[in-house]
């Protein structure tokens, strides 16, 4: 990629799409109910993206696969990439818990529970493991199942290692068609500052002040936990153990971060993901096109936060004292939780429902946060994708597939 297509006369796009964003609050904000007007463009931004999910996911990781060229690679690099998913979740919902007990969001509220909110049932283990494997891969790509293709494109790309130079034919058609994906995803993020401008205005006129003050309180405990896990955590990671500048993996993310924000789509970021991860942090193709849709999948950083500040929340609302056990309860089932509920529907609310069960807090609460869910899940959404890139990084770094000019900013990475 040239940097005549990453600056528009001379504004890098990461800052257009920020300046999208802030207008399309404000947007929002004068034309209230009106601002659905815009939703067909921001919609129509979202498909395009969401048009790249499946076959970027197919493409990129049997050509990572490929280009590592050793299974056990691959298998040290997935061992890698879970476990740092699942300890930055601990840190997550720990970071959760200590923000809402500072900030005592529900201290001094009163508010009427809702109880028209039912989560969905969270699968069982057996079911999970059981729902890894596709019977019809084909229809598993028709439907989306992000999980069942990861599985299905790993076993394909290691049966194509192991077939030797009989799978080379195979091998160019695949990596062709995820180069090509790549451009496409550059091509469609050049509609990204309108896309988020429209995406934004109407989510900002749909939540008007009325809605959001009664709740504001939690929503920046929230906010300001999500800020701070990213700052403190996902940087302070890069610094001390993979000695890297954090700035430049703030900036380098950027695009995938505000694409995450205005959708709440970790799924539908994915493609913005891999292309941060390949062109602005220098990651190569092998470790970015195989931890990233493994973390869009079970990495729920954001979602754990979340659930640790709204369980607090309800706690204090509810004058509901939660004892040393409680908060052990909360942190091991919301880490356990994220990987169970990946890839379900509504996994945020069925996460709290579990949470809730466990602490002996009223679900008829959940009505309240619901609420605000698409607010929230902003927010978290933005963690979720900044720890899937921070985590790629990290492993990208510890197997020595990064390149460090472009990651430090000296050359700029390239697309076919």
């Amino acid at each position: 990629m040239s940097k005549s297509t990453h600056t528009r006369a001379g504004i890098p796009l990461w800052q257009k799409i920020m300046a999208g964003l802030v207008l399309g609050v404000i947007a929002g904000w004068l034309l209230g109910d009106h601002a659905q007007w815009l939703a067909p463009i921001g919609e129509l931004f979202i498909n395009a993206i969401k048009m790249l999910i499946v076959p970027l996911v197919f493409t990129s990781l049997i050509s990572g696969i490929v280009s590592m060229g050793d299974p056990a690679k691959m298998g040290r690099i997935g061992g890698k990439a879970v476990a740092l998913y699942l300890v930055t979740t601990a840190f997550a919902i720990t970071l959760g818990l200590l923000a809402a007990s500072i900030f005592q969001p529900g201290t001094g509220v009163e508010m009427q529970m809702d109880n028209s909110v039912s989560p969905g049932e969270a699968p069982s283990l057996t079911d999970i493991l059981v729902g890894l494997v596709p019977t019809n891969p084909i229809s598993a790509m028709v439907e989306g199942n992000i999980l069942q293709i990861i599985v299905f494109a790993i076993a394909l790309g290691v049966s194509l290692v192991l077939i030797g130079e009989r799978g080379q034919p195979v091998i160019r058609v695949i990596e062709s068609t995820a180069e090509a994906l790549y451009k496409l995803t550059s091509l469609i993020m050049a509609c990204a500052p309108v896309g988020v401008f429209a995406l934004i205005a109407v989510v900002a006129g749909e939540y008007g002040l009325a809605v959001l003050i009664p709740l504001l309180k939690v929503i920046g405990v929230v906010y300001i936990a999500c800020i701070l896990h990213v700052l403190v955590i996902y940087s302070g990671l890069l610094a001390l153990v993979a000695r890297l500048n954090p700035k430049r993996y703030l900036t380098g993310s950027l695009d995938a971060i505000v694409i995450a924000f205005s959708s709440a789509s970790s799924a539908g970021s994915l493609p913005v993901s891999i292309r941060c991860a390949r062109e602005r942090l220098g990651i190569s193709q092998g470790v970015a096109g195989f931890v990233l849709p493994v973390g869009a999948t079970i990495n729920m950083d954001g979602t754990a936060l979340y659930m640790g500040v709204v369980a607090l929340f309800v706690a204090q609302l509810t004058g509901t004292d939660l004892s040393t056990a409680d908060y052990v309860m909360i942190v091991l089932t919301g880490t356990l939780a994220s990987i169970g509920t990946a890839g379900v529907p509504g996994a945020g609310l069925i996460m709290l429902s579990i949470v809730f069960a466990q602490t002996n807090l009223p679900l008829e609460a959940l009505g309240l946060i619901a609420g605000i869910d698409r607010i929230l899940d902003m927010a978290r959404t933005a963690v979720n994708v900044s720890g899937d890139l921070m985590v790629t990084t990290l492993v990208g770094k510890s197997e020595r597939e990064i390149d460090l000019d472009i990651y430090n900013g000296k050359s700029v990475g390239h697309t076919s």
